[in-house]
């Protein structure tokens, strides 16, 4: 059976301290948990009862025996996790300043082998008839996952819901001044186009929200989700209605995760049909219930975690 959410490209190991407000140096013990913005999305799917798998790569180390074990744990098939000989499984470690300072030490040198992924190894049916398929701006920030990312785009052809996370990470470029040509060319296969400001002025030149929006939606997407921190999500479809989301409240702990969530959750609105403002609610709420908890993909929320936070907020207000 096809399955419901197929996502492509980032995976490792987060290894977060367990003290927070203290710098790296002087941190003295740490958890480790499965990382990967798109591994996080598969596993924030599966909490809500979806199907999901993700394609990436990881080392041949036990890092990478400890990624196929997760995802196995959380109900993500992992049956298109390959192995590369290029390099050690990734491990990034993060600094926790709450509420908003959280530094990231990405360990992905010379190469991830999730940038590793080729074009022939891709099965290509699999993703063709996931209901969604999701890639992040990552993916195409080095070859041969340049290529493979595009292709699968190209192979879906229009079927089903094709996101496509702009998650731009200047680091993993080598020229980032290159990204928008290939931003350019994957929004072309696109339904939707999720972002944050920053994100979105690299797809498109634009970081004021709804001209943002449009200029997404006028590369032929459906529907172009901004996200906007502290003053919470914009969302526009090819109507050119807008719906307008305000922040959830709440105590962070850990910021790094809220998108992964968010990713999940919208996921799981658009494939039970619900309308844009609904969706968007629903996974504004997720994000904020995994920005009060430290890990990532340990963090997801259940469906009913999201509602239980969705009445907290409406009888506040």
């Amino acid at each position: 059976m096809p399955f419901d959410v197929v996502t492509m490209g980032r995976s490792g190991v987060d290894v977060y301290p367990l003290q927070a407000g203290v710098g790296l140096a002087e941190v003295s013990s740490f958890g480790k948990y499965l990382g990967g913005s798109p591994t996080n999305v598969a596993v924030a799917a599966a909490r809500y009862g979806r199907t999901a798998a993700v394609v990436t790569k990881t080392g041949r180390d036990p890092f990478g025996d400890f990624v196929r074990s997760a995802l196995d744990g959380y109900g993500v098939d992992a049956r298109f996790v390959g192995t590369s000989d290029i390099a050690p499984t990734p491990v990034t470690f993060c600094e926790i300043f709450p509420p908003d300072d959280f530094p990231l030490y990405f360990y992905r040198q010379p190469k991830a082998p999730d940038l590793d992924i080729r074009p022939d190894e891709l099965d290509l049916d699999a993703v063709r008839d996931a209901a969604v398929f999701w890639v992040t701006g990552t993916g195409l920030s080095e070859e041969p996952s340049r290529s493979a990312t595009l292709a699968a785009l190209a192979h879906r052809a229009g079927r089903g819901t094709t996101v496509f996370d702009l998650d731009w990470r200047p680091m993993f470029w080598s020229e980032p001044a290159e990204a928008r040509t290939y931003y350019t060319e994957a929004l072309r296969h696109t339904t939707v186009a999720v972002g944050n400001l920053e994100e979105c002025a690299v797809a498109t030149g634009e970081r004021e929200p709804y001209v943002a929006a449009k200029a997404l939606l006028d590369t032929g997407v459906e529907l172009a989700v901004v996200k906007q921190g502290p003053k919470g999500v914009l969302a526009m479809g090819r109507d050119g209605h807008a719906v307008e989301v305000p922040p959830v409240r709440v105590d962070v702990v850990n910021g790094l995760g809220a998108g992964d969530a968010f990713g999940g959750a919208l996921c799981h609105g658009l494939l039970s049909g619900w309308d844009v403002r609904r969706t968007v609610t629903f996974a504004n709420a997720a994000g904020a219930l995994v920005a009060g908890r430290l890990a990532c993909s340990d963090a997801m929320p259940m469906a009913r975690e999201v509602e239980e936070k969705l009445r907290e907020v409406n009888s506040a207000g």
